[in-house]
């Protein structure tokens, strides 16, 4: 039988991958309490299997695995699922964090950290599911298509394969229309907490974006609004006459 809150909803199931066996028991204990199921894996080929048999709500991942790396342990879930990942660094370990994003991790948190923190982030990733109290599942916006309902973004009939984060925050610099979003309204609302000046977390997951954007288009790009935050811009698309031209001149005498 299904186990759900005291509201009727299904509760979120989350995976924790950790060999901290004491630290597994304590947020299975505490995750619990917090309205949610948890399983956990030693390893990390333990925890591919685990997703493998059964799907999951999210992943609490560690960097420091046996057998398998946390790293190489993102890559393998990336290839096969776009399923939240949370990240579980050592403390000032800022290239483990780093690394983690840019390889599709939604967030991280430092060793050692207070439960409460965790439950924090993770109900800030889950909140994210786009389509979740929105007006509008399907938002175009020049050569992009937004599906927040199935969790895609695509050019064409490219799916740009974003993480959760990244496409929240194309969510919203989409509905800003190439207006200026600050990055204090982008940490709050795609991230869920407050920016801090140590924290690059939201740069790295912009600068994701940009590269995703321009593998399959010229037309929209993230620009970065000095002091301010981070702003769209569309060009128009290139007529067949102006790629004519284009080539005329480069091919012409000087």
């Amino acid at each position: 039988m299904e186990n759900r809150t005291p509201t009727g909803e299904p509760k979120p199931t989350l995976l924790v991958v950790d060999d901290d066996s004491g630290l597994c028991t304590m947020l299975v204990e505490y995750l619990t309490l917090e309205g949610f199921n948890a399983v956990t894996a030693a390893t990390g080929p333990a925890g591919l299997e685990q997703l493998a048999r059964a799907p999951v709500d999210l992943v609490i991942l560690d960097v420091m695995l046996p057998e398998l790396s946390g790293f190489e342990v993102l890559r393998r879930i990336r290839s096969l699922s776009r399923v939240p990942v949370i990240m579980l660094t050592a403390r000032g370990e800022e290239v483990d964090r780093v690394v983690g994003l840019e390889m599709g991790a939604d967030d991280y948190l430092a060793k050692p950290f207070s439960p409460r923190e965790l439950v924090a982030r993770i109900r800030a990733v889950l909140r994210r599911t786009p389509g979740e109290g929105a007006s509008e599942s399907v938002i175009q916006w020049g050569p992009l298509r937004l599906d927040l309902r199935a969790r895609r973004a695509e050019v064409g009939e490219n799916d740009l394969e974003l993480t959760s984060a990244e496409l929240r925050i194309l969510e919203l610099l989409v509905r800003a229309d190439t207006r200026t979003v600050t990055r204090d309204e982008l940490m709050l609302q795609a991230l869920g907490r407050r920016l801090m000046p140590t924290d690059r977390s939201l740069d790295t997951h912009v600068s994701n974006l940009r590269r995703k954007l321009q593998r399959f288009t010229e037309r929209v790009s993230v620009q970065s609004v000095r002091g301010s935050g981070y702003a769209l811009t569309l060009s128009p698309p290139r007529t067949t006459s102006s790629v004519s031209a284009a080539a005329t001149t480069t091919g012409s005498e000087p």
